[in-house]
């Protein structure tokens, strides 16, 4: 059967700068639909695309029942001084879509607090359909929310962790679905929120990450990084701090962290990092999606060609819209042990589903996944009643 298309697309242009941004609906379930907005200056129309067709599976992945899938994405330099004021106008563009039950918040270069702060200034708070709204149960669900925000699990904000822990889940499964002890050797390519918290949980459960990449450099220890310091010392932006590297820390260009000699390899910032010209590269044995669409179709196959396994991104990083759907949706209580387990239990349960899925049949495990998770026919957005 053909993948559904997508929903909606819709193009917006600053009036200010030079910036350009899409926000793409692939899919209505009960008047509503949920994703992230990236900026920087490489995102596209069809990028945008991409990441909103693999929200619609990874909530699906996610077992919802409330949400579909959408994305926003904004061609613009995110460390720019005006980027906020960019984004501002790129949410008051998209407030009718918003207010029709597109529910968007952060993702690269776009921190959730602001989407929030802009949405409340421009009076429309927390996304919602009407009938979610007409919900006193739902209004309360949505103030425990606003309270789980602020709180921390491992010293991480919930939504700075989630991601990252849930990651850390798929590859711990995985890791032992392919009869390993988790002591294997890790590279991240990718140091932000989600880089970080997986990076974290890794160093607590006994893996020995020999390698991280950020936006201006890439370190390397043989005898493993000091995790803890390089997050404790972490400058915004997902950034180290060269200064909190030690003396047997090698330094490198960011373009060769697919160099390191490693068990497993973990993108986890930009799409399309491992592609048709580099895959040629990878020497890990397992690669981990942290981040969203970051290996080209093309490099799939090579690795499928080589026996390199793949924890497929909307499996893997479903942390962010995990932790919205249950507090949202009252599917567990809004505590970050409870939140925390629940996100790390359904991103390991479906994992193992898939890689044996894929052991049984033969088919690679993106193959296993887009056929047991495939949307089905999109809703309507939340109109209004003539």
């Amino acid at each position: 059967m053909a993948e559904n298309k997508p929903y909606i697309l819709v193009e917006w242009n600053d009036t200010e700068t030079d910036a350009k941004g899409w926000l793409c609906a692939y899919n209505f379930v009960n008047n509503y639909c949920g994703g992230g907005t990236r900026m920087h200056p490489t995102v596209t129309a069809e990028e945008v695309v991409r990441l909103a067709t693999a929200m619609g599976y990874k909530y699906n992945a996610c077992e919802s029942v409330t949400t579909g899938g959408c994305k926003g994405g904004i061609a613009y330099d995110y460390k720019a001084p005006d980027a906020k004021d960019v984004l501002r106008r790129y949410l008051t563009a998209m407030s009718p879509y918003i207010n029709s039950g597109v529910s968007i918040g952060g993702d690269l270069g776009v921190d959730y607090g602001d989407v929030l702060e802009i949405l409340d200034d421009l009076g429309i708070g927390l996304p919602q359909t009407r009938a979610m709204r007409a919900d006193a149960e739902q209004q309360k669900r949505i103030k425990d929310h606003d309270e789980v925000c602020k709180m921390t699990y491992d010293g991480f904000l919930m939504y700075d962790m989630i991601t990252g822990y849930g990651c850390a889940a798929a590859l711990d499964e995985a890791w032992k679905i392919k009869g390993n002890e988790p002591n294997a050797r890790v590279v991240l390519q990718g140091f932000g929120c989600a880089g970080a918290s997986l990076a974290n949980a890794l160093d607590k459960w006994g893996y020995k990450v020999v390698g991280i990449a950020d936006a201006n450099c890439l370190v390397t220890c043989e005898d493993g990084l000091d995790v803890k310091k390089l997050i404790a010392t972490r400058k915004p932006k997902g950034e180290m701090d060269p200064d909190a590297f030690e003396s047997n820390y090698k330094v490198r260009s960011n373009s060769e962290w697919l160099d390191v000699d490693c068990d497993i390899l973990v993108p986890a910032a930009l799409e399309d990092v491992i592609n048709k010209g580099n895959v040629d590269r990878v020497k890990a044995s397992l690669i981990v999606e942290a981040a969203n669409i970051p290996v080209t179709p093309e490099a799939d196959a090579v690795l499928a060609d080589r026996g390199v396994d793949v924890c497929v991104d909307f499996v893997t990083n479903m942390g962010g819209i995990r932790i919205y759907e249950v507090v949202l949706f009252g599917l567990v209580k809004p505590e970050p042990e409870a939140i925390a387990n629940d996100t790390m239990d359904i991103i390991r349960r479906q994992t193992r589903r898939v890689f044996e899925q894929a052991l049984k049949s033969g088919k690679t495990t993106r193959q296993v996944a887009r056929e047991l998770f495939a949307p089905g026919k999109s809703g309507f957005p939340d109109l209004p009643v003539n």
